[in-house]
């Protein structure tokens, strides 16, 4: 029974994979302007949307069916994005006024607009659309004239801000007229200047001399190695020129951080846009998704995309006026990030790997070096040794010792004690503490518990839990020949190591990691059949020797 269940653990985790997004709609900070916080200009073309609503008038209390579809006219142009919400016509620029309540729950959630929980309506997934419908409610107090705005998501880059809707009037009161017809284009700040070629790749020649280098490998040259990921900067007067390379489809960026934690750090996008590449700067709050910025701070972009190699080039000037709050100042020493990953429609997903990261800060505007990293922190490597070798040895070799040894060393004894069993406590206490040992290694790294490693902590937990349990088990054993109270967890063991070779920071090579792990359980496995064959290949060949020579028992 014990293949048949291994099997199963092995091939379940190798099928496990996560993905990760960023069009949740939480679009709360975007209520007042209704601006998607995309870092471009929304499209100065009409737009193929519009709202329609199933009443002309309203008392308090009414309740509104407000529909926001695709016109006709406009064909089979669905959207992925949309923020609804009602404001006061008098006012517009005012905040949301009623609530809502869902008509399309898989598609459509409420977002607090203003002082009134369920004031506005996004979308819950980029899936596309062509038609979405919501209930509102007008509040007790409403003002004369109520009119409805949509902000309407085709694609990330593409998209139409407070498209107006009709305007409904209190009843009774005096007819609000349609407001101006406002246009539905608003202004961003431009994050990037004018983009222009790189005329050549860049090279390695003159790091640690006249530019600070940071590269993966180490010693890599972009120019030669297209697998090179290569930062360097330059301070020329008073800016510093920085250089970014490396193999990546979507984006590749680079971030200043105070520590080696993703948070409050000053990030440099190049995110790939078809043939092209967008340079922007970015700031990142915790672990979420950089927020471009709202002001122009680089100038003399290049770029060059080859043979799947992105490389973009800018300048920053060091100081920057105080109410730039998000950008640091570049003569102060930081700690260097190397990310890269997948870019869709210019949104950028979570990085595909384990970000580089230098190994000590430095100053920005300091003497040349050659820069070291890592993607792989050596806390997080010694919780993997640590691990396996409790797990695919030391318990291993134990179980093997007291259930196929336990007879053939009936009576040889060590410090008094049969020899199997000293052996079989010697390695399962070795076991113990190397599971104590590698179990507190994540946690002393991270400062506490990690939110984004899956379900491999809860498991390592729970193979604590049981490794703490097994001695008192033992303890309680009445004899060492018995096999009771055998508290053994293979499942769980197994599951918690598969998810944990998939961790990022371990920076193991996929699939052969995982190839190799199975490799060895399938070894496991095969060493104890042959073992279990032997014991009754012997208990077999007694019984016809024993009758072969007349004795019985």
């Amino acid at each position: 029974a014990g293949i048949p269940q291994t099997t199963l653990v092995v091939v379940a985790v190798c099928l496990i994979k996560t993905a990760s997004g960023f069009a949740n709609g939480k679009v709360s900070p975007a209520c007042g302007d209704m601006t998607p916080q995309h870092g471009h200009d929304s499209s100065s073309k009409p737009a193929p949307y519009n709202i329609t609503l199933d009443k002309p008038t309203f008392s308090p209390g009414d309740h509104i069916t407000v529909t926001l579809r695709v016109v006709p006219t406009s064909g089979s142009i669905s959207f992925k994005g949309f923020l609804i919400e009602a404001r006061d016509a008098g006012n517009p620029d005012g905040p949301a006024v009623g609530s809502f309540s869902l008509l399309n729950p898989s598609e459509s959630q409420l977002l607090h607009c203003g002082h009134t929980q369920g004031s506005a309506v996004s979308h819950t997934s980029k899936s596309k659309k062509t038609e979405i419908q919501a209930v509102w409610e007008a509040p007790k107090n409403p003002p004369s004239g109520v009119q409805f705005m949509a902000t309407v998501v085709q694609k990330y880059k593409v998209y139409w801000v407070q498209i107006p809707g009709p305007v409904v009037s209190l009843n009774g009161a005096t007819r609000v007229p349609p407001p101006n017809p406002t246009p539905t284009t608003t202004t961003t700040a431009v994050v990037t200047t004018t983009l222009s070629a790189l005329t050549r790749p860049f090279s390695s020649e003159g790091c640690g001399r006249s530019k600070s280098c940071l590269r993966d490998p180490v010693g890599c040259d972009p120019g030669r190695d297209p697998l090179c990921f290569f930062l360097s900067f330059t301070p020329e007067a008073r800016t510093v020129l920085f250089e970014l390379s490396g193999p990546a489809h979507g984006y590749l960026s680079f971030a200043l951080s105070l520590d080696k934690w993703m948070g409050n750090d000053d990030v440099y996008l190049c995110v790939r846009d078809g043939d092209s590449v967008d340079i922007n700067a970015a700031y990142v709050s915790g672990r979420a998704h950089p927020q471009l910025a709202s002001e122009n701070v680089l100038s003399d972009t290049a770029w060059q995309l080859a043979d799947g190699v992105i490389q973009c080039r800018f300048r920053r000037d060091i100081l920057l006026p105080r109410q730039i709050e998000s950008r640091f100042s570049l003569d102060q020493s930081y700690f260097l990030f190397i990310a890269h990953g997948r870019a869709e429609d210019g949104v950028i997903y979570r990085h595909d790997r384990q970000p580089l990261i230098s190994t000590h800060q430095t100053v920005i505007t300091g003497l040349p070096e050659n820069l070291a990293g890592s993607r792989s922190p050596l806390l997080i490597k010694f919780h993997g040794v640590f691990m396996l070798v409790a797990w695919m040895t030391t318990v291993t070799t134990g179980v093997i010792i007291a259930r196929y040894f336990k007879h053939d060393w009936p009576e040889t004894r060590l410090f008094g004690r049969r020899l199997w069993f000293q052996v079989h406590r010697a390695l399962m206490t070795l076991t113990v503490l190397l599971t104590c040992v590698g179990f507190s290694l994540p946690f002393i790294y991270r400062g506490g518990w990690s939110r984004h490693a899956g379900s491999h902590p809860y498991l390592g937990c729970t193979v604590m839990a049981l490794s703490f349990i097994q001695p008192i088990m033992a303890l309680l054993r009445p004899a060492t020949d018995s096999s009771r109270y055998n508290l053994n967890p293979p499942t769980v063991i197994l599951v918690a190591i598969f998810l944990g070779i998939q961790q990022q920071a371990l920076l193991l090579p996929g699939p052969w990691s995982t190839g190799v792990l199975a490799g060895c359980v399938v070894w496991g496995v095969l060493v104890d059949l042959l073992l279990e064959f032997h014991s009754k290949v012997v208990i077999v060949t007694g019984w016809f020797l024993l009758i072969y020579s007349g004795k019985s028992f």
